[in-house]
Formats: structure tokens, sequence, C-alpha cells
């Protein structure tokens, strides 16, 4: 989705990705799946997809539409340049798939038990749906609000469409009765879209570590003391061929 910054046009959006990656890298979180809802924790999460299980093929929880829109999510928030293969090329839909397809979208670290009352954002996840099936939900409500605004799936939208979609999103002029689509998206879909973008390749996004080379970043080697000082806004020299979990094992 564009902010302001987006208005200049793509070198802007670029920008804006890379300048999310480096604070993902510097906070350790570029090499960790997603480990909660609406959290950028630098742990790695126990809960995650297996390492390796992007190697398999098609989607293991999106069901047809729900990949469609995914995509064109993916897309429209990541599209390909000079510099990097689009959003879906790139694998960050995947990513996405795999994390809900696992222990995280079962809800594996999450307290399920009610009662289940509306919080604050910083209560924490607060709903009696797994990530998976909220996940779902919130794509649903997507869909029937593209098709009540515009008579068509989002993914079936042109572009100027779906950036006013997104724009309703954010505002919460789509929200329905019983779905808040502007929580869905910044809690839920938002995280796992910059974790598919910056995550170790391992877990199916981040392909050919092209996010980490575009924001300099040198992958694991990045366990480092000193060198976050020296290099702070600057290329890591290790960073044209960053090393991830694989390359180490």
């Amino acid at each position: 989705m564009k902010n302001d910054r987006d208005k200049a046009g793509p070198k802007s959006r670029r920008s804006f990705l890379k300048g999310a990656g480096a604070t993902f890298a510097l906070a350790g979180v570029a090499a960790a799946p997603a480990s909660g809802i609406a959290q950028t924790s630098p742990t790695a999460a126990p809960g995650a997809a297996a390492p390796g299980s992007a190697a398999a093929a098609g989607y293991q929880s999106l069901g047809l539409e729900e990949a469609a829109i995914t995509e064109a999510l993916v897309e429209h928030m990541w599209p390909a340049d000079q510099f990097t293969a689009s959003g879906v090329e790139l694998g960050i839909a995947t990513y996405i798939d795999r994390q809900l397809a696992g222990a995280f979208g079962r809800g594996d670290r999450l307290y399920a038990q009610g009662p289940f009352r509306k919080g604050k954002a910083q209560h924490g996840y607060q709903l009696p749906l797994t990530p998976e099936a909220w996940y779902k939900t919130g794509v649903g409500a997507l869909s029937a609000y593209c098709r009540r605004t515009h008579g068509k799936t989002f993914d079936r939208l042109p572009a100027p469409e779906r950036e006013a979609v997104l724009q309703a999103v954010s505002t919460g002029k789509a929200n329905a009765p019983d779905v808040d689509l502007s929580a869905w998206f910044n809690g839920l879909f938002y995280p796992l879209f910059t974790q598919g973008g910056f995550a170790d390749p391992i877990y199916g996004g981040n392909r050919g570590k092209a996010a980490w080379k575009m924001i300099g970043y040198p992958g694991l080697p990045a366990v480092y003391n000193r060198d976050i000082v020296i290099f702070r806004g600057k290329r890591h020299p290790k960073s044209d061929a960053p090393k991830s979990i694989q390359d180490l094992s």
C-alpha cells in the first residue's frame, strides 16, 4: 500500500522497502520466521514452519481464491523493478502460506482459552481463531468488500482500484461489523509480508537472498558486535554474497 513517499514513484517505494528491511536486519529479525501476531520479535520462533518446508510444491494452506488474493496483495505491495523480482517471485506468498500451514498458523504459542474479549493492541492476540483461520477470515472479508464496491475480487482489480481498496482498509472504511480488516492487515498480513521479504530463504521467502543484497545485509554473518557500529548506514563487505542457514549447515 502506498504512503506519501510512494507518490514520488517506484524509487520512493523501493526506498521504503529498503528502509523496512534495514530495520528488520538491525533488529535481528531478518533471519527469523513469524513468531506472533502483530509482533516483530528478534528471537526465532519454535512454532515456525519447519526449515526446508518451502521446497514442497504448491500451497499447503491457501485455497485457490485465497492464494490469488494473497499473490495480488504481495505483487501490488512489492512490484518488480530493476533491483529485485516481484514479491511473488521473491517467495513472499510462499512464506505466508508455509507459516499458516505450520505450528504458527495453528496457534501453538498462543493462549487459546476464553473468555475472549475485545482488547487494546497492547493486550496482544485476543481472538478465538487460530492465526490461519484469522488469515482466511480476513481474506474472505477483503474479497467480500471488493465485490461490494468494485464487483470483482481483489486479484481481478487494476492497480488504481487495488490501491483504493488498501487505503480503505488502512482507514477502517472497509471494516465489516464482524471483521476488523484494518486490524487484520496491520496485525497479521503486514508482519507476514515483511518477514517473507527479509527472512532467511530457508523459510520460503527472500529467494536468492535478493532482499538481503538489496539492503546490504550479510545474512548470518551479521551476528557481530562492532560491525553494527562500523557499518551502520553502509553496505557490509560480506553483503554481496550473504550467507543463509542452509549455507552454514
